[in-house]
């Protein structure tokens, strides 16, 4: 989901803390004790500060509701919220110091194998991943340091009114396909085809998410420990950036990059001034409830697969959204631990969301019903080798997981800066294989 300057953030992090920082210690100190669930919530005190990227829950009231609901079972707690919308870059930051707040979602720059030095320990892997799904994702040495409230299918949010209107009622199968689609919006509409919400930057890191989709292969993360040149022709990262990039050069997205802004682009999308953003299927009911705002339908607001098919089929990779840790130095612990487990289990928010709970056996949320009547092949990646996959990709200073990589591709699709997609693909791949060989 990002690139070059954040890529590197994982060694300027490590740097910043010594070693007594993240020692074993007691209370309110950092500990690498594992935090568990308080069994009696009248006994669980404190302050806490939730970091988050959900502006709008903040803004709205949403959070405070949720706090309200919480402090019925947690009355001694006080939880604060500070809505970030610039949450990578800020959060970031703050990481070189100790306060970070209590709770955060934990930034995509932060390589797995630096979890212990920034994150309190939630759980064994083997007992957490009875109840979540994602587990592995924020595991380390068999001890989980972060869970994710919801789990997110990767696709394009659409509006289907501006798609129908362009004479387009069926999903495209092929990247061409969709490039024409795009076109035809164009010609046919008075709507933007694409936005790429390229100002604010964390939006653009869901491209990164579409690892998988093409080749509708599990282990399509893991094999990037070992393939050379992951953007090659046929490589799924080959596919999803060509895909990228000629939406872009072929001027099919907004006319200039730089005056993109992620909240309004809710209204644009729900009135149909937009048609079309790769997000994941989080996203859905924030446009629905931008339509309604604005007196247009919200069902107008649908969501579609990557324009890829293996065997006929669609495929939409399911990975964590960010996932919820605690600050390893935090003084209240107990009651951060007490929120992230109200949060995920009692609070509704993943069903309000129309989201994937990481809960375990729930069920799927309603806009992705058109998936499963479409017989979209839904994609569990592995990671077992995502600690090997981060090593190479600091070392290459791509930044699979940061906004810098798929801004900077946009920037030389607009002609923003140097080169061409042939140029693009030769770099990353010399990047990436030249990082191989200097890990393990």
């Amino acid at each position: 989901m990002r690139r070059t300057a954040l890529a590197a953030t994982g060694v300027v992090l490590a740097l910043g803390l010594s070693a007594c920082d993240v020692g074993s210690g007691s209370g309110g100190g950092s500990s690498s004790a594992v935090v568990k669930v308080p069994t009696d919530p009248s006994k669980v005190t404190g302050t806490i500060k939730v970091l988050t990227n959900r502006t709008d829950q903040v803004q709205d009231g949403t959070a405070k509701k949720y706090a309200a609901e919480f402090n019925k079972v947690y009355p001694h707690v006080t939880v604060k919220f500070q809505g970030l919308t610039d949450y990578e870059g800020d959060v970031k930051i703050r990481m070189n110091s100790k306060n970070y707040g209590d709770v955060l979602s934990i930034p995509n720059s932060v390589p797995l194998k630096e979890y212990p030095t920034f994150f309190a320990p939630l759980g064994t892997s083997a007992d957490l991943s009875k109840t979540y799904d994602f587990t592995d994702h924020a595991a380390v040495g068999g001890k989980v340091y972060g869970i994710a409230n919801i789990g997110t299918a990767n696709g394009f949010v659409y509006n289907k009114a501006v798609w129908k209107k362009a004479g387009i009622t069926t999903w495209p199968t092929t990247p061409q396909q969709f490039i024409d689609d795009l076109k035809a919006i164009k010609a046919k509409t008075g709507a933007t085809p694409y936005y790429t919400n390229y100002h604010d930057g964390w939006p653009m890191t869901n491209w990164g998410n579409a690892l998988g989709s093409p080749s509708c292969d599990p282990a399509a993360n893991d094999k990037l420990a070992t393939t050379k040149e992951p953007w090659a022709p046929g490589q799924d990262l080959n596919v999803v950036d060509s895909l990228l990039y000629d939406v872009v050069h072929d001027k099919l997205s907004e006319a200039d990059p730089n005056t993109t802004n992620w909240e309004n682009s809710k209204a644009l999308i729900g009135t149909g001034k937009v048609a079309t953003m790769w997000l994941g299927s989080w996203a859905v009911v924030q446009m629905q409830d931008a339509a309604k705002k604005a007196g247009k339908n919200p069902d107008d607001i649908g969501f579609m697969p990557f324009p890829t098919q293996q065997d006929g089929h669609f495929c939409s990779v399911v990975r964590p959204d960010y996932q919820y840790g605690i600050n390893i130095h935090s003084k209240n612990k107990a009651a951060a631990r007490a929120w992230i487990d109200w949060f995920i289990s009692k609070s509704g928010d993943a069903q309000a969301a129309l989201s994937i709970s990481s809960i375990k056996g729930s069920p799927l949320p309603a806009d992705l019903k058109p998936f499963q009547e479409a017989g979209v092949r839904l994609v569990h990646m592995a990671y077992g080798k995502t600690a090997l996959v981060d090593e190479i990709d600091k070392a290459s200073e791509i930044g699979l997981n940061n906004q810098d990589y798929p801004q900077h591709i946009v920037d030389v699709a607009r002609g923003a800066a140097g080169g061409d997609k042939d140029s693009i693909f030769k770099d990353l791949n010399k990047k990436w294989s030249d990082a191989q060989g200097t890990v393990g």
